[in-house]
């Protein structure tokens, strides 16, 4: 298969399972980010991945970055996450709660601390020098994109009226990251590439077209010592790039034993390849039978016959399975766009039309001056880009058989990353997962399951010694060895175990969404029943027959103490109990699900249920965040961690606790919209669940402005020029938690229910279609509106017949949807037509 000879047809993607009744023409505005110049910044290239290996593209013209990483590339060994002097530790600062001595319980905390995690690497770069003559090209001829659609990144420019056109992606099913050059004049290109990288490597050619570069990460996360018996071994990496060239024209030259020179052909394809020791968690790299090289050059020695056409065809079936099962399409007004007249002529007008922008003019101004002009054009196609962005990064660094997503995804170009780069697990790590399952990508949240899983294992010795507890137990940070025990530091961050019961809520929602039996027997159940008897076992016997979490903390969040001093540790944070109310209301669930609703474990938890503190509200309206009404010295702090019952959990609904969600609405008031990337989208979230559409879209807006990196300590908040999210730094999980927001505000479900654009800014959006969305209970939901009502709705699950209830404005109707059928509802959601997929 040649380039350009065949054309692959695809069988139809589930968006194009329902089409409505109006005419439906996709966004004027392609699904691209454009740049009209070379990245800067790192936050101006762009990223590409597999899963497994990542590339950030900087575009340069006469000098060329792929800048590139690995997602097993960590510092560090398998660490013991036990503290035999935790419970003697725990005893006291349980003792000064009781007393309610919160400021020296604090204190004393601190011996409940643990070591830091360990750090997230890089893999190395690869170097492209072309000739002098670049420095000279047409400066008016540069365009750098990304396709969401095929996951492809080009970059095109002129020279001396030569064009020159670089394409980039990467494949999952063919393990490689892909590069081909090529130019409109024959023989015109001639370039010279390397392997390099910060980590300790070295490189040299391989025959007469490869290069391999191998090397180590720090065995520890501090600097190695002099002492070689103080520095273990750490992973071992090896990449190899392998050149390919015109038959017709040009040379591959060797220079220096670690650079190849070509010159004078019509086109190049560059193949990079990378494999490391890592052997899973518990496995140390001294121990390690794999060899990063020889894997290396077995994946290049398997795709050796492929051609660029063939590669490019492997990644586009696979990566458009997943990407084009959900289209998003929203427009202003019609009639603000196309003025009155034009509607009383009777013509069938899109449902989408974005007809105040022409193409010549889309291709001419970048993504970054859309990001600026949103704040006055408040453009709704730049909502559906950063929409499909969330999902194409997602897609891109978190596939089955991959490491977590981490706190960058798998992109990082520094030795010490922010924040270590590591899965923080009181947001964000479950912050990266909030889209799988509403935006129809669960098979992207498999890594998080096997992690939870390596936790597990950690997690229950963590929770045997140091609480003497059942169970298993996870705090605030990990990394890819599943550590499980405190973060060194201070109690307001470290001391909270709430990490591993916050990752259990996944695996019941996956299973409320996919209604798939054996996952909840084999994979979920198993780890809800050790979370919940670590729950258990944690929960102490407090006042008025209540239970109570001791020593408690809300996250990164301090209180007044009655004495007027700060103090972070108290009992039963609104928080802890949230999550273990959720944690327990799966188990419960599940339990019924699968027949197990007499095991022990499960009276345990029902007799436990009753006994667990309300949720109450505080004397100025908000939501308690402390068990006790303490003061708040940071009103407007980023963490909104009270909220959880209302999202990500389900103990606050607009329909059962309308108290509280009035509670909830002030505390929202009362935090402000002001804090990072992620704390933004959790708040757009949350106004979402309580259908408060201004509220809402006011966060949707407030991302979009853009961040100076050369400025960014003046940010709070933000989107860089490549649309990563800032904390600042770049942090990935706003763009993540954004496409859930997007998605809470236009469905929400239970297994039962779905709530049909329950937080529509009709004003902003007044037009739009989204289809194959994911909701509760198996259902496949695709819905059209016009002018801000309802037009359509289509409803279809594959494996599941259900009763769902369909609520609109007030409406609620039910409807019986049996498998393999296809329904159409009306604006008066009647059943107008019904077919088989």
């Amino acid at each position: 298969m040649e380039d350009g000879d065949w054309v692959m047809v695809r069988p139809p993607t589930e968006r194009d399972l329902w089409n409505p009744s109006l005419v439906d023409t996709e966004s004027s505005k392609p699904l691209k980010l454009t740049f009209s110049g070379p990245a800067k910044h790192w936050t101006d290239a762009i990223p590409i991945g597999n899963g497994r290996l990542g590339a950030m593209v900087w575009g340069g013209v006469k000098e060329e970055t792929l800048q590139l990483n690995e997602d097993t590339l960590w510092t560090g060994n398998p660490g013991n996450y036990t503290n035999p002097n935790a419970p003697e530790a725990l005893t006291q600062v349980r003792k000064l709660v009781d007393n309610g001595q919160y400021v020296e319980a604090t204190a004393a905390a601190v011996k409940l601390s643990g070591a830091p995690s360990d750090v997230y690497q890089l893999l190395g770069d690869i170097k492209l020098e072309f000739d002098e003559s670049h420095l000279k090209y047409a400066e008016e001829t540069y365009h750098r994109e990304l396709d969401l659609d095929t996951a492809t990144v080009r970059v095109k420019y002129s020279v001396a009226g030569v064009e020159f056109l670089r394409e980039h992606f990467a494949s999952k099913p063919d393990q490689v990251i892909v590069a081909k050059i090529s130019t409109s004049k024959p023989g015109s290109l001639s370039f010279t590439v390397s392997l390099d990288s910060k980590m300790h490597h070295n490189s040299h050619v391989h025959g007469k077209n490869q290069i391999i570069m191998g090397g180590s990460c720090p065995g520890k996360r501090i600097p190695p010592k002099a002492n070689a018996n103080d520095n273990p071994k750490g992973i071992q990496f090896c990449s190899v790039l392998d050149l390919q060239i015109s038959d017709s024209k040009g040379v591959i030259q060797v220079l220096e034993d670690n650079k190849l020179r070509v010159e004078g052909s019509d086109w190049a394809v560059l193949l990079l390849v990378a494999s490391s020791s890592f052997d899973g968690p518990f496995t140390k790299p001294s121990d390690s039978k794999k060899d990063p090289t020889s894997e290396s050059l077995n994946k290049l020695e398997s795709i050796k016959n492929l051609s660029y056409s063939q590669l490019y065809a492997h990644h586009l079936d696979d990566y458009q399975n997943l990407f084009r099962r959900v289209s998003l399409q929203l427009s202003k007004s019609s009639k603000s766009l196309l003025g009155n007249n034009l509607l009383k002529t009777g013509k069938v007008v899109s449902l989408v039309t974005n007809s105040d922008f022409k193409e010549s003019e889309d291709e001419k101004i970048s993504t970054s001056e859309r990001v600026k002009n949103f704040q006055t054009d408040e453009d709704p196609s730049l909502v559906e880009l950063l929409f499909q962005y969330g999902r194409y990064l997602l897609i891109s660094c978190s596939r089955p058989g991959t490491q977590v997503a981490n706190l960058q995804g798998i992109w990082n170009k520094d030795i010490e990353p922010a924040w270590d780069g590591a899965p923080h697990l009181n947001i964000n790590l479950q912050m990266n997962y909030w889209p799988s399952l509403p935006c129809n990508l669960s098979e992207c949240q498999e890594p998080l399951f096997d992690y939870i899983s390596s936790l597990s294992v950690n997690g229950s010795k963590t929770a045997k010694v140091n609480y003497e507890a059942s169970g298993w137990v996870v705090h605030q940070v990990s990394d890819i060895w599943a550590k499980t025990s405190p973060d060194r530091g201070e109690a307001v961050w470290a001391l909270w175990p709430m990490g591993g019961a916050w990752l259990c809520t996944h695996l019941w929602e996956h299973y409320m969404y996919k209604m798939d039996k054996d996952f909840l027997r084999n994979k979920a159940y198993p780890l809800l029943e050790g979370c919940a008897s670590f729950l258990l076992d944690w929960l102490i016997e407090g006042p008025g027959g209540y239970l109570e979490t001791n020593p408690s903390t809300s996250p990164e969040h301090m209180f007044i103490a009655p004495d007027g001093k700060p103090a972070s540790v108290s009992y039963s944070s609104t928080m802890d109990i949230s999550i273990i109310k959720e944690v327990f209301s799966a188990i419960v669930s599940a339990a019924e699900v699968l027949g197990k609703t007499e095991d022990d474990l499960i009276k345990k938890v029902l007799a436990a249920q009753p006994r667990l503190l309300p949720t109450k509200i505080a004397r100025d309206g908000s939501i308690m965040e402390w068990a006790q009404d303490f003061q708040d010295p940071d009103p407007h702090h980023r963490h909104v961690s009270h909220l959880f019952g209302l999202f990500p959990g389900h103990t606050i609904t607009v329909e059962k606790t309308p108290d509280l969600c009035k509670a909830a609405d002030n505390t929202l008031y009362k935090r402000g919209e002001d804090g990072p990337g992620w704390s933004t989208t959790w708040k757009t979230a949350l106004w979402a669940r309580l259908h408060n559409s201004e509220h809402a879209y006011r966060m949707v807006k407030h991302l979009f402005n853009l961040v100076d990196p050369d400025h960014e300590s003046d940010y709070e908040g933000g989107l860089y020029s490549n649309l990563f999210t800032a904390h600042p730094p770049f942090q990935i999980d706003a763009n993540f938690a954004f496409s859930a927001a997007v998605s809470e505000m236009l469905v929400q479900s239970t297994i039962k229910d779905l709530y049909l654009l329950p937080a529509l800014p009709r004003d902003k959006w007044a037009n739009g279609c989204v289809k194959g969305l994911k909701a509760r209970g198996g259902v496949t939901v695709n819905i059209c509106w016009q002018e801000g009502d309802l037009h359509e709705v289509g409803l279809w699950s594959k494996d599941q017949n259900s009763l769902q209830r369909l609520h609109y404005r007030g409406t609620t109707i039910k409807a019986s949807i049996s498998s393999g059928r296809v329904y159409t509802f009306n604006r008066q959601l009647k059943c107008v037509k019904t077919y088989s997929l």
